[in-house]
């Protein structure tokens, strides 16, 4: 079974639940089905990510993933100038660390507020998921950074990223 971009979508927003809902709130959350979530489930169990019973992450395994392997499993992919949402970089919490002078990075979207250079979503419902969850933009912004950040930007995000799976419920 091969892992999927929506699998690690559902890992990550389980990571950022203090309760874990039904497959049907979960998947109503990320833009996807309740069947849909059970197969990403299903995955993200077999791949070592998340406890298949529990519906918790397993921390170390994630964070391992995130960090030496998510940009080679789904690396990054760059478009050109485009109104969006702001992500990598230029989203919180890496906006605040990061100074200027680079051009935005934006999941492109036409009801996005920022313009700037595209970089396509781990997922096509990542956006609309990040909207209704802003723990989860963050983490998915942190993932970007990893996936497409430079050194500095990357550093940065992996030690955001250490802090907060370190907190995601056992």
């Amino acid at each position: 079974m091969q892992l999927r971009p929506q699998d690690l979508l559902l890992a990550l927003k389980l990571a950022v639940l203090r309760e874990v809902p039904s497959l049907a709130e979960l998947g109503s959350s990320l833009g996807l089905s309740a069947s849909q979530c059970h197969m990403a489930l299903k995955r993200a169990a077999t791949c070592g990510l998340v406890d298949g019973r529990s519906r918790r992450v397993r921390q170390a395994a994630l964070l391992e993933f995130l960090v030496h392997g998510a940009k080679y499993v789904f690396p990054a992919r760059r478009g050109p100038q485009t109104r969006g949402i702001p992500t990598a970089h230029s989203a919180p919490p890496l906006r605040e660390s990061i100074s200027g002078g680079e051009d935005p990075c934006v999941w492109p979207d036409p009801e996005g507020e920022l313009r700037g250079e595209a970089l396509h979503p781990l997922y096509k419902t990542a956006p609309l998921a990040a909207r209704r969850d802003p723990a989860l933009h963050e983490l998915l912004a942190l993932l970007d950074a990893v996936r497409a950040g430079r050194a500095r930007e990357r550093n940065l995000a992996v030690a955001e990223l250490e802090r907060r799976i370190a907190l995601a419920p056992l």
